[in-house]
Order: structure tokens, then sequence, then C-alpha cells
């Protein structure tokens, strides 16, 4: 991890040698000869992290480089610190130059002492740098970054399960068998055998949820709060019963909270599943609350301790001890994983089975170090042997924990500097906490670890890193878009574990979680979580470049980063207060003028001062979800923003109009020309022409448009050439969205919102050949959208809300080749949809809700063969008695659809049917496509 260090040193130093500064005499060349030998010893710091854990010499020495890699950083951090301190508004002439020069005498002469007691550091380290063995070979060298070949190499996904069937009907056997009683059922085992993985397939089968009327699933974690883990399930009870939660769960105690919780299970047949618990503790002080009814009610339970597992099913239940795979299987999920389904090359297949032998079976391992081999080219024998040999001799004895820590520190040792650096940033996040894209991306650039390239944004290279990640399985994604962009991510648990150690032996970054940390020498990156207490009381030196909080229990109401830490924090880039109980605006961030990133996402601060101008290195500044509705005008003087995110929901219901706020601001923003994401700015005349101005813009979005503001906005989104998200809402729902007159629209435009009256289809949408997602809402159109949006090659989420006026939806044959997801909502007048053959050939989800007129099933919606869930919200009662299975099993069974779990909307509560006996009986579309795919249909009439 050390050349991460260097390598982003070395780009600083090659700043600081081409800024336009006066150093002192010798200074120059003293930052000349110390960016000389670092790039000497570069080539040793990319292979020392697989080898340092071996040898004490070359770990300490590994060491120094770093400390004097920060000392430099520090250096050179200080320095333009107080060179922006004293630069003030100048204007060019000799004097403001000779003023300036004098003000920075001080400031130049320390950099040149600092330059020449590192200098002296730097020549110690380069007498003792040790010497390794074929430093030079190529068997060496690291990993290719070109990933292209890999494919989806993600960690035990759907497509990874191997030998799962087995233990997945085992465990279902146990939830159906006849035992009346509350039994629990704990799936016990080492970490990353796929003990969650297991349980989740079992939780998601529609044949548990049909038994299991009332479940919940509940992550726990080393450091469970009783009373949060408590109000999650009474969430996720009244979710699934579809009553909203009392308000005053907020504040009740847990012994409240577990009454609740009895009363509610009482009468019900239920599965809980509590996954990772590692402490007895969590099952004696959850199991009160799961009453023992005998209605067959059971409980999983995920654990990696054998003695929680026993314990817990003592009174009642079976323990699952789920096992490692065998040797076929493991071969199979290797061979998959490393040669994309193909079968190992010959030359290799001795090679592959000793490291096949060294994972151990474990699946987490196999899939790792799966991932890291996938990238490696297939002649050279040699390199595979070098990855057998890495793992030393040593490695047979030992236990199961330690062969899968190796074969993880694997797949990170062999990571480029770039992608460890990421990799290591993840550890700040706390545990399960599930990781948004855009958040961590923005994070990385701000850190400084997404290195330019061309023809890129910083965003692109850093969603490229993002992505070798994944394929290296490395991460995993937790949830994605309806188009299939990723939404949140995170590591496995057992890699967290590995990375979270790597992080900490390198001084990466310091977690202040338990009150018992051992804080080190220096602190350059702290992530609170929890509480502030034990940070206030810590003596430590900080010397801090980020700042995160997470989870905070105590209000900050006189919050104060002096506070924390009264030295060594104004040299921050990253603040995250996100979430934080914060309710004013901290004055002191305006003096972090080095300040790359700032987050009061989700906090109720409700102003912004002007003098958020001082910080001028600032490149996001993200409001979202805060009570922020106007910035002042000194905004624009922050030229080097990027992502400028102002906006809240007050209404989750996306049919409501005025459901989002954006902000507004009285001056000139087309000065910040390097925005790249503007969201959601209020609309006047003169707003629209300054638009023109931003042509970096990736993302638009723009309330309260009305219509003279059409002709001023057209011009300018023409000018947007890099748009890729447009989003416009109207001041009302009835004013009209002019934006007809658009000749070149964004040619690379990927999703459109448009909320508001449309009197003719914009034809120039028709021409957007990479739309994956339009959403129209109150467009009160007469003519069929469809005709102009069928040929879309890449539309993935088509969404209608009150668009169109007309009683027939044709979906023609052909037409919509991508779309995964249609939802059709308030068509009043919609009497007849008609889908072809060929029409919306991968359809997965259908959605219609509250189109009174529509009393028929759709025509030809038995073409629709991928269609995995249909969902009808409100609507008439002569569809819904069609669809119900009391009326509909002719309908379903012509459809050949061999299961389907219906939830069905009756006198305040959900009647729950199974369709999975209706058979296959011949039919006029027995020979033709035939709904085979479907899982979901839910009914629903109030």
């Amino acid at each position: 991890m050390a050349d991460s260090s260097v390598s982003f040193l070395l780009d600083k130093l090659n700043a600081l040698l081409q800024e336009e500064v006066n150093l002192q005499r010798g200074v120059r060349e003293d930052v000349q000869y110390i960016k000389y030998e670092l790039e000497r010893h570069k080539a040793i710091l990319r292979v020392a992290d697989a080898m340092e854990d071996r040898d004490p010499e070359l770990k300490a020495w590994v060491k120094g480089v770093r400390d004097v890699a920060h000392d430099m950083e520090d250096a050179i951090d200080e320095f333009n610190l107080r060179l922006v301190d004293q630069h003030g508004q100048g204007n060019g002439s000799s004097l403001h130059r000779f003023t300036f020069g004098l003000k920075t005498m001080k400031a130049r002469r320390r950099i040149a002492l600092d330059m020449q007691s590192i200098k002296s550091k730097v020549n110690v380290i380069s007498l003792g740098r040790p010497e390794l063995p074929g430093l030079g070979s190529r068997s060496s060298q690291r990993l290719s970054s070109s990933l292209d070949s890999q494919g989806d190499a993600l960690l035990l996904e759907e497509a990874d399960l191997v030998g799962i069937d087995k233990p997945k009907r085992q465990l279902c056997d146990l939830l159906f068998n006849e035992e009346p009683g509350r039994a629990v059922i704990p799936v016990y085992g080492m970490g990353g055998l796929g003990k969650t993985t297991l349980a989740k397939q079992v939780y998601d089968d529609p044949k548990v949820k049909k038994r299991f009327r009332i479940h919940a699933w509940i992550n726990v974690s080393q450091s469970f709060k009783l009373q949060e883990l408590l109000k999650d399930l009474v969430q996720q009870l009244h979710n699934v019963i579809g009553k909203p939660a009392p308000e005053a769960v907020g504040q009740m105690k847990s012994e409240e909270l577990k009454e609740l919780i009895k009363n509610l299970l009482q009468s019900s047949r239920y599965l809980i599943v509590l996954d990772d618990v590692w402490h007895v503790k969590v099952w004696d002080s959850v199991k009160l609350a799961l009453p023992n009814s005998n209605r067959g009610s059971r409980v999983m339970i995920t654990t990696r301790k054998k003695d929680i597992a026993l314990y817990s099913c003592a009174e009642l239940g079976k323990d699952f001890d789920l096992e490692f795979l065998p040797e076929e299987e493991a071969w199979y999920l290797f061979c998959k994983k490393t040669f994309q389904g193909n079968s190992c090359p010959p030359h290799l297949e001795e090679v592959c089975r000793k490291i096949l032998k060294m994972c151990g079976g474990l699946p987490l391992a196999i899939v790792a170090i799966g991932g890291a081999l996938a990238t490696r080219g297939r002649a050279n024998i040699e390199e595979w042997q070098m990855v057998c040999r890495s793992f030393g001799s040593e490695i047979e004895g030992n236990d199961k924990l330690e062969d899968m820590k190796k074969v993880l520190s694997l797949s990170f040792n062999e990571l480029p500097y770039y992608l460890k650096s990421c990799l290591l940033y993840l550890s700040i996040f706390p545990e399960f906490h599930a990781i948004e894209h855009m958040r961590l991306i923005r994070l990385w650039i701000a850190e400084g670890f997404v290195n330019g390239e061309d023809g890129k944004t910083r965003e692109e290279v850093a969603d490229s890193y993002l992505k070798e990640l994944l394929d290296r399985s490395l991460l995993q994604v937790v949830a994605k878009t309806s188009d299939g962009r990723m939404k949140t991510c995170r590591m496995h648990d057992l890699l967290r574990e590995i990375v979270n150690l790597k992080a900490k032996d390198q001084n990466f970054a310091t977690i202040a979680k338990d009150q018992d940390i051992i804080w080190p020498d220096k602190v350059r990156r702290l992530s609170i979580i929890n509480t502030l207490d034990n940070v206030r009381q810590n003596r430590t030196s900080f010397q801090l470049r980020s700042l995160l909080m997470f989870d905070l229990s105590d209000p900050l109401e006189h919050f104060s980063i002096r506070g924390l830490c009264s030295t060594g924090y104004k040299l921050i880039r990253v603040l995250d207060l996100q979430d934080a109980p914060l309710e004013v605006f901290p004055a002191e961030i305006v003096n972090l003028y080095l300040l790359k990133y700032l987050s009061l996402k989700n906090t109720k601060v409700k102003s912004i001062p002007g003098s958020i101008k001082k910080l001028q290195q600032l490149e996001t500044l993200d409001l979202k979800q805060s009570l922020v509705t106007v910035l002042p005008a000194e905004i624009v003087e922050l030229q080097q923003l990027r992502h400028l995110l102002v906006y809240r929901y007050e209404i989750e219901s996306y049919a409501y109009f005025h459901s989002r706020h954006g902000f507004k601001v009285a001056a000139p923003i087309g000065l910040m020309k390097s925005l790249q994401k503007l969201c959601f700015i209020e609309a006047d005349q003169a707003l629209m022409v300054e638009l023109g101005k931003l042509t970096q813009l990736r993302r638009l979005g723009i309330r309260k448009m009305r219509q003279q503001d059409g002709a001023a906005l057209s011009l300018s989104i023409e000018k947007m050439t890099n748009l890729r998200s447009l989003s416009i809402t109207a001041i009302e729902d009835d004013e009209i969205i002019d934006i007809h007159n658009i000749f070149k629209p964004p040619p690379y435009l990927q999703q459109l919102y448009l909320s508001g009256r449309l009197d003719i289809f914009p034809h120039w949408i028709s021409s957007l050949k990479n739309l994956v997602r339009v959403f129209l809402k109150w467009s009160r159109l007469r003519e069929d959208p469809l005709v102009h949006l069928q040929d879309l090659p890449n539309l993935r989420h088509l969404e209608f809300l009150q668009v169109y006026v007309g009683e027939t939806l044709n979906f023609k044959a052909k037409g919509f080749p991508s779309l995964k997801v249609l939802g059709l909502d308030d068509l009043d007048e919609l009497k007849c949809m008609i889908v072809e053959e060929g029409a919306m050939p991968g359809l997965k989800k259908l959605i219609i809700q509250r189109c009174d007129s529509l009393k028929q099933v759709p025509f030809g919606i038995e073409h629709l063969t991928k269609l995995k869930s249909i969902e009808f919200f409100d609507m008439p009662e002569e569809l819904i008695t069609r669809l119900h299975p009391n009326g509909g099993e002719d309908y379903w069974r012509a459809q050949h659809v061999p299961a389907v779990y219906s939830s069905y909307w009756r006198d305040g509560g959900w009647d729950v049917y199974s369709l999975e006996t209706l058979g296959e009986r011949e039919t006029d579309f027995s020979r033709s496509t035939a709904m085979r795919s479907l899982e979901i249909c839910t009914l629903w009439k109030v």
C-alpha cells in the first residue's frame, strides 16, 4: 500500500514543481531529488504487499517510505494552505506580487526547512533499500488493468450458486415439517461458506413466502443495538401486513417493542431470519418477543459460532451445519469464475488444482481467487505457478480461516495501487452499510485516488475503478436501479475483515466506534460511528484529511471540528456529515480552504452562509434532503464545484406533483463552468439562458418551469452535448412544458423525466438512441406516445402517469426491444391495452394502477414470455375478478402458468392464494409462447 501513498505524492510533487511560486534557493532541487528517489522505490513497493507479512525488515522499510510520503504530503498541503490564506484578492500588479511575496516568505522558508528534513530521511531510506530477487521479472508485475474479458465476476450471486440445491431443499424441509411449535433453525459454519446466501435463497422462495405470510429479515452484526433491531422488526412486520407502524415506535423502549411484536405475531404463522448473530444474548433478548403459538412458526439464524447455534435450538429445532463444497463442485465453480464457464486449459490443470486445494472448499475464497486469476494470460504457466507459490508451504497446516485470509489477501495484493486505496477506503463505512454508488465515486475523487485519463471525466474513471473491483469479485452489488445501474454496493463481510486489518496496519484510516479503541500515533482519516465521546477523550495527534460520521446518536447542537481535534484539522479535504443530527451550518467549515467534498445530506441545516465562497477547492456540495431552499449569490464564485445537489422529497408518493423541492439562487450560475450535476434549481428566464454556458453538465434538474421559459431552455439544452440525465418539472401540473423546438438534442442522453403538460409529444425524443429510462407525468397527450418511443433500442424502463387521454394503447410487434419495466398509472380513459406478438420481448415487470376504465386483461399478454411480475393496484372489480384465483383458474391455465403467488386485498387484509396446482393443460397456447416465467401476480383493490 505504500506504493499508493508514493504515487499520489509524486503527482503532488509534479504539481508543486509546475506552480509559479518562487521557492527559496535549493528547494526546487531538493524536491526533484526526493521525487527521483521515490520513483526508484516504486518497483519494490509494488510487490512489497505480498511479502512484508513474512519479512519484518521489509515491513519496517515500507513503513518508513509511507511515513516519508505522509510527511511530504503534509508539508506541501501546509504550504498550499498558507498561500491560500495570504493570497487575497489582487489585481496582478507588480505591487501586488511584491506584497504577496513578502507575506509568503515565512511559508517558503518553512517548506525549505521541511524539504531538507525530508531529504535526509529519504537518504536513510535509500541506503536501507532491500534487494529482492527477480524484481524486474514478468512474474512479479501486477495484474493487467484491462478486465474487459473477465465478464461478470461477482461475489456469490445467483449465477455463482454451486451446490446450493441440496442444502436449500434440506433447509426448506426443516421449515415445512409438521412441528406445530416455534422451531429455531440455526445455519452455522465458517464465514464465507454462504450461510447468508443460502438463507436468502430460502427466504425469497415463493413457496416459503406463501407458507409464511408474515416474514422479516433482520441483519444483526457484532455491534447490534437491541432497540434498533426491534424497531426494524416492527417496521418490517407492518410493511408486510400493509399497515403503517405506529408513530410512537420511535420513542418506545425495548420491553414495549417486544410486547408490540408479540401482539403482531400472536395469531400468525411467521418466519423471522436473524442474520449474522455473534452473541448468545441476541437470541436471549429477541426470543421473548417471538410467541410460540403452535402455528408452525420458524426462526432462522445464521452464525459463525456453533455454541450459538446449539444454544438457540436447544428448546425446539435443529441446527444446520453448512458444509464446504465437495471437490468436483468446487472445481466447477473455480472454472466458472476463472475461465468464464469454459473448461480449464490442460497445461494449467495441475497448478489450478493446487490453487483450488488451498481454497479449502470455501465458496467465497474460490470466487475471489477465480476473479483475480481471470485477468491472467493463459499462455505463461509461470505466472500461475507463482500464484501457487506465493501462498507459502505452511498454508496446508493452518486452519481454514487462515487459508481463506491468505486467498483474499492475494486478491488484494495483486490490485494496482489505485484500486488498493479505493478498496481500503470502504473500511471507513460501518458494517452492513449499503454504500451509495455516486457517493463513493465523489469521495474517491476528493481523496485524490482517481487519476485523470484522456477523453474521460474523473467520475467516469472512478466508475471504471468500481467496475474493476466488481469484476475482481471484491465488491458485490446490493441494489440496482430499474435500468440496470448499480445503486449501492458493499464488501463481503470476510473480505471486509481482511481489508480492515490492512487499513489499520497501514494507518490508512481510524475507525472510532468502540470505547477501548487503540489510537495510532497520527490520524489521517477518521470515521466516527455512533458517538463522539471516544474521540473527545483521546489525546492522539491529528493530521486529518477526512472526517466522516455515521449513525450518531448524540445531537450536534454545538458541533465543532476543533472541539474534536484541537490541531491538525485545517488540511481536511473530505467532510461528510450525512445523516448527522445537525441543525446549523458549522461556521468553521468555511476556513477549511483545502476542502473538496462537503456533505450535509439529510441534516436539518436550513441555510448556507455567503462565506462559503472561501472554499475555492470545493468540488462537491451535497445538500440533498436538508432544509436548504436558497443558496447565497456567492456560490457562483466556487469555480471548481462539479456537483451541486440541493433538493428534498417531502412526500414519498411519486404521484404527488409537489413532492420534490429544489433551490433558487439569484446569481449568474453560468459562471460555474465546472458543474457536472445541478439538481434541482428553480427556473426563471435569466437562468434558462445561463444554463447554456454549463457545457460540462451531465445531469440537470429544473423545478417550477413556466411555458414562457421553454424557448430559452431549448436553446441551452442544445449546447449541453455531454448531458446524460434531464429532469424538468413545471410550476403546476397543468403548466405546459414547451421544449418542442430542440433541433440538436444531447446525443448521449440516457434518462428523461418530464412532469407537466405536453401539448404535443416532443419529436426529438425519438432520436435519442441512448435513452434507457423515460418517465412522463401529467402530460395529458391526445396522441399515442408509444409511436414515438417504441423504436428506442436501449429503453429499459418506461413510466406513464396521466400521460394519455386516449382509449387504446397498442404495443406493436418488434416495439420496445429492450424494455424490462413498464408502469401505467392513472390513465382514466384507457379501455384497451394490446400487446402484439414480438412486442416487449424482454419485459419482466408490468405495473398497472388506477386505470378505472380498463376492465379487461391486456390482449396478447401471453406474448410476454419473460414476464416475472404483474401488479394491478386499485383496478376495477371486473378486472380483479377475472384474475383472482377463485374465478380465474381457466385464464391462468390457458397461459401455462405452473405457479403464481397471488395477493388480494380484501376487507382490510391480504388474502394469499396459491395457483401451483393448476397444471399445464393443452390449449391454443401450448405450441406458442406461454407465460411460464411468471412468478408473482399482485392484485390490489381498495
